[in-house]
């Protein structure tokens, strides 16, 4: 009996969709029915696809940009007292270093959006910005991780988030 059940199962896998068909007396298991179909797209449907995915990422890209921007101006302009409200890490370290990170962030989030000036030179320094980000984004993570501070740390979780899949797409690019 078991082995009828295993010689069925066998047959089973190698069964196609014509002898489904052919053989409308036998009753087949519920997922041999289902079928893969495989549509080629239109010339127009690629393009479309594209633009929408090409919209999507510098939507992310403008939005990473605006809270860089604004992460790094605060960390180099404001003074290390105000700062260490909001990120206990600033009270340790030296304020040249906070500084630092503020112009390196402000930097990198401009050249982020450097493709919008010319795509030929501005695609490489938007990936390399994109990395430098993304190293600055896990580094944080683990620094927000270790401190305990729960709400920093789940914003760097966030800007890791977008930050992948934009580099990802991006430096797979050609035009």
């Amino acid at each position: 009996m078991v082995t009828l059940k295993l010689r069925a199962l066998a047959g089973w896998g190698r069964r196609t969709d014509l002898a489904t068909v052919t053989n409308k007396n036998r009753s087949a298991p519920p997922r041999a029915t289902l079928r893969m179909s495989s549509q080629a797209l239109s010339p127009s449907q690629v393009r479309l696809r594209q633009s929408y995915r090409n919209l999507t990422l510098w939507t992310l890209q403008g939005w990473l940009a605006m809270f860089f921007l604004a992460a790094g101006w605060a960390k180099a302009t404001e003074p290390v007292t105000t700062l260490s409200e909001l990120m206990s890490w600033t009270a340790r370290v030296p304020v040249e270093m906070v500084q630092g990170l503020g112009l390196a962030e402000i930097v990198l989030a401009v050249l982020l959006l450097a493709p919008l000036v010319s795509w030929k030179w501005g695609r490489p320094l938007m990936v390399t910005a994109a990395v430098g980000l993304l190293a600055l984004a896990t580094v944080m993570l683990g620094v927000h991780a270790l401190a305990l501070e729960l709400v920093p740390a789940l914003t760097n979780l966030a800007l890791i988030g977008v930050l992948v899949p934009v580099l990802w797409m991006r430096s797979r690019e050609v035009r």
